[in-house]
């Protein structure tokens, strides 16, 4: 029983840091390190480095919405929160 009641909790934990909230926090310069302080590890990464220039994308995934974080030389570029409209 109590293992199972961690279990939920860590997961409950995990799927929060997806949010809208969190996605208002991300801000245009920061770093990796501090996206990662706000939204946790990324569900996926890629990056790509072209004449000098590093690139990675990093996208968080809980559920339905998707959080995408786009940074240059290791610094937020652009971001974008997408969530289905409520039915």
């Amino acid at each position: 029983m109590k293992r199972g009641f961690l279990i939920l909790v860590f997961l409950l934990a995990a799927c929060s840091k997806v949010s809208e909230e969190n996605y208002r926090k991300v801000e245009e310069g920061m770093t990796e390190e501090q996206v990662v302080a706000i939204l946790g590890k990324p569900t996926e990464s890629s990056s790509v480095s072209v004449l000098g220039v590093g690139g990675t994308v990093s996208r968080w995934v809980s559920g339905e919405a998707v959080i995408t974080v786009r940074f240059v030389n290791g610094k937020v570029g652009l971001k974008s929160y997408d969530k289905p409209a409520a039915k």
